[in-house]
């Protein structure tokens, strides 16, 4: 597979399991300030910009669900700290063990809180599969809104996680960022960056090699 494949085929796959709650500037780059790139490099990858904002940060909490003889209520139970956070009236999927492609909405409908966990119970929006009693739950936790980026966006480093931001057209530098809270798609940013900020996020690590090779190249050069 040529270069051009492969990226061809990593940015499709990149894009299919995008946010739906970025909004996203694709660019072609005929060059990169800090981390150039050449003509052809360029034909290669369409890099995506996301500005850094306040968006409403999800998070998906698995577990298993059984199903009572009516076929219609899931009952779990979530340890701390999941349990927590799951409250009635969140929306659910069920998947069941014995069909894993078929899917089954529900609401949470009752949380019984106890000393480091909570049972809780689901309605299904229908009635569950016959002789299928074992489900996974996938419970959709809305953690309310924050400065966040696109977890793609971040590179980790040992403990330190960098983002690439656009500091003019075509300029792009590296950021250290701290984190808080990470959703399925989106995390919280505590400190590094501004409301606003341009960050890289689909073609990040192709910048950020180039960016290394270069600094690399110039430090051996000294």
């Amino acid at each position: 597979m040529t270069l051009r494949h492969k990226f061809s085929f990593l940015l499709l796959s990149l894009l299919i399991a995008g946010s739906a709650y970025a909004q996203r500037e694709r660019i072609r780059l005929s060059s990169v300030g800090a981390s150039k790139v050449t003509d052809t490099q360029a034909l290669e990858l369409t890099l995506t910009l996301t500005a850094a904002s306040r968006r409403s940060i999800q998070q998906i909490i698995r577990t298993a669900g059984e199903l009572d003889k009516t076929g219609k209520t899931l009952t779990a139970v979530l340890n701390s700290p999941e349990a927590e956070i799951v409250q009635v009236g969140q929306r659910v999927r069920a998947f069941s063990l014995q069909a894993k492609s078929s899917m089954f909405q529900a609401k949470i409908t009752r949380v019984a809180a106890a000393p480091g966990h909570a049972t809780v119970e689901a309605a299904l929006s229908g009635v569950g599969l016959e002789n299928s009693s074992r489900y996974i739950m996938e419970i959709t936790v809305d953690r309310g809104e924050f400065l966040s980026i696109p977890n793609e966006a971040i590179i980790e480093e040992g403990v330190r996680r960098i983002v690439y931001i656009e500091k003019s057209k075509g300029n792009y530098s590296p950021v250290a960022i701290e984190t808080g809270l990470q959703g399925e798609l989106l995390t919280e940013v505590l400190k590094g960056l501004n409301e606003g900020d341009q960050v890289v996020t689909f073609g990040s690590f192709f910048i950020d090699s180039d960016y290394k090779l270069k600094n690399s190249d110039s430090g051996a050069a000294q």
